[in-house]
């Protein structure tokens, strides 16, 4: 994972643990403060997420635990495409141009330009240089991509 996405995800670990833990033992100790805890909606409902929660951080600490974290920019500047490269294209049919930095799957999100390295269109593009033509299998056909530029930011 890219280091921005690497510090996501331990600002997402440090809101879980030193906000929403305390929030939901406080829901709990509330709802319990209320009597019969079987029919106590209140109560099962902090319950659940209190179980979200600690799922969530779990997972986040796994995640970080197991992560190799590339940091780009202490690379030299190339012309090839690598994870975490932001890399413009050029859309050969349409001429339309689009660019797309290359992330770990924590990290992807189309609308903002971050796509996943294990995304057809990425999987095309990892290992090429700037003036390679690729052809990306989707839905709707094979779309090729002329690679117009590569920056390692």
């Amino acid at each position: 994972m890219t280091e921005a996405g690497a510090e996501q995800l331990r600002a997402e670990l440090e809101q879980l643990k030193r906000v929403e833990r305390p929030r939901i033992v406080r829901a709990i100790a509330e709802a319990r403060a209320h009597g019969d805890l079987k029919e106590n909606a209140e109560y099962h409902a902090a319950r659940e997420q209190q179980s979200f929660a600690e799922g969530r951080i779990q997972e986040i600490e796994s995640k970080l635990s197991r992560a190799q974290i590339i940091d780009i920019t202490r690379l030299a500047p190339d012309d090839k495409v690598i994870f975490g490269a932001t890399v413009t294209v050029i859309n050969l049919d349409s001429d339309e141009t689009r660019v797309y930095r290359i992330v770990g799957d924590d990290e992807a999100d189309v609308k903002a330009g971050r796509i996943s390295y294990q995304s057809p269109i990425a999987r095309a593009l990892i290992g090429k240089r700037v003036g390679d033509e690729v052809a990306v299998q989707t839905p709707s056909g094979t779309v090729s991509y002329e690679i117009d530029q590569v920056a390692y930011v």
